[in-house]
């Protein structure tokens, strides 16, 4: 069963990964907190949408420009080891394997059914939501553990799906709140609420949720035919267009309702925006399409999550590398690895309803699970790109100088707000993360012998 994986993806995958993965739940999900975040301020709101929006830029072109020059097994652990060094490559890998990937699977499993359960009037915190959230989590691995292209297919119709609210949303929206006044009086409205801290920073640590996702489109850097050009390609085009339909779409709600409206709405706060632009019937079946939207996210996440132990095996590195490389001979599926990915998931959804669903489990170590791994990656993209500078010979003085200055800026930005606006949180986040470190170094020759 030990065998290299089929090169079954084109661009318009690798595209609908990159747009399908970022949009689908997170504009939905914290275009309120935003908002919330600065107090109302729907200015700040859109600045905050358009630098977190830069910073995916900045950090995926780095990475395109990367693509067109190495190709090998998935992508971000490609460059990290590259650039970097195998060492360093490998605690890239375990950190994608055993936090990244599954913690945002798990969140987005968790949406979808929060999204589902107000969809139905349902509780979004109570054992209807988690239910449903296992099952959904379930039920993305089974469809790409048993049927990759299938999965595949779905991810780019999905994200043909999820672009009609957006795009309804971002025109409609801005038309009828010009007609009714509601657009103006949003942006020339005063702060509705008192913001502690810098709301700025706050707000933009919010959108990194709803712009992060872009890199799982390098998961499937070995299955992708013409990865040197594709990728890039699908990494630029992706981030680009998903900024400017964030952006139009969030005019677009100012122009449905009030600010105070959309704030007070909570996890209701996108619904009662499109059942008063197209009337309930119309806003309850656009937000059908938002479920679908956040499905589609959903299986793009589960589909990276499935080859993070598989990322690591291929290098002969990691616990028992013959284990996750086996990939089964009929669905070209790194088999283990998948299992491991989805229990990994499981994990982080338990964790998540722990820590912010309900009374807190884990006393100090409760954090938003969400956006802390996120600020943590962003960390972890500073050294590839100063060795970027230092490795790119061949590269054009914009490409290795200029473009990873503009990283290394964006990325700690985000290191930077993610500072100010978390606090004490991260400092236990930082404990649990070196303790999986740990772990992680603790384990990366486990069960080599046997492979002998």
């Amino acid at each position: 069963m030990d065998q290299g994986l089929e090169k079954r993806y084109g661009l318009l995958t690798a595209i609908a990964m990159v747009v399908g993965i970022v949009i689908g739940s997170g504009v939905f999900f914290k275009a309120e907190k935003v908002l919330v975040a600065t107090g109302g301020n729907l200015s700040q709101g859109i600045l905050a949408w358009f630098l977190g929006g830069l910073v995916m830029v900045a950090c995926a072109y780095n990475f395109a420009v990367l693509a067109t020059h190495h190709e090998k097994v998935s992508g971000i652990v490609d460059y990290a080891e590259t650039m970097v060094g195998p060492k360093y490559g490998y605690f890239f890998a375990w950190f994608m394997a055993t936090i990244y990937f599954p913690a945002m699977t798990s969140v987005l499993a968790w949406v979808s059914a929060r999204y589902f359960c107000v969809l139905l009037g349902w509780n979004i915190v109570g054992p209807e939501a988690m239910t449903i959230a296992g099952l959904f989590l379930v039920s993305s691995y089974v469809l790409n553990a048993i049927s990759p292209r299938l999965a595949g297919k779905l991810q780019v119709s999905t994200t043909i799906i999820k672009l009609i609210p957006l795009a309804l949303m971002a025109v409609v929206g801005t038309i009828f709140g010009l007609k009714s006044g509601i657009l103006v009086e949003n942006f020339n409205g005063t702060v509705l609420t008192e913001v502690k801290g810098n709301p700025l920073f706050t707000a933009v640590v919010g959108t990194s949720f709803a712009y992060e996702g872009w890199i799982c489109a390098t998961s499937i850097n070995a299955e992708l035919k013409d990865a040197k050009r594709n990728l890039p390609l699908a990494l630029v085009i992706g981030t680009i267009f998903t900024v400017l339909m964030y952006v139009l779409y969030y005019v677009g709600l100012a122009g449905a309702v009030e600010n105070s409206v959309m704030m007070e709405g909570g996890e209701a706060g996108a619904k009662i925006a499109f059942s008063t632009v197209f009337t309930n019937a119309g806003g309850t079946l656009l937000f059908v399409v938002v479920v679908i939207s956040c499905l589609g996210t959903l299986n793009g996440l589960m589909l990276a999550c499935t080859r993070s132990f598989y990322a690591m095996a291929a290098r002969n590195e990691g616990p028992m590398p013959h284990v996750f490389n086996a990939v089964d001979k009929v669905t070209n599926m790194p088999t283990n690895s998948s299992a491991m990915g989805v229990l990994m998931a499981a994990i982080w959804l338990t964790y998540f309803y722990g820590a912010n669903l309900t009374e807190p489990w884990f006393g100090r170590f409760c954090f938003d699970s969400s956006e802390l791994p996120i600020i943590t990656i962003y960390a972890m993209y500073i050294p590839i790109f100063l060795l970027q500078m230092k490795k790119g010979k061949d590269l054009g003085t914009f490409n290795r100088y200029i473009a990873p200055v503009l990283g290394i800026a964006a990325s700690v930005f985000m290191v930077v707000a993610a500072v100010v606006s978390l606090g004490k949180a991260i400092i236990y986040y930082l404990i649990l993360f070196a303790v999986i470190m740990c772990i992680g170094f603790a384990l990366k020759n486990y069960g080599h012998e046997k492979a002998k």
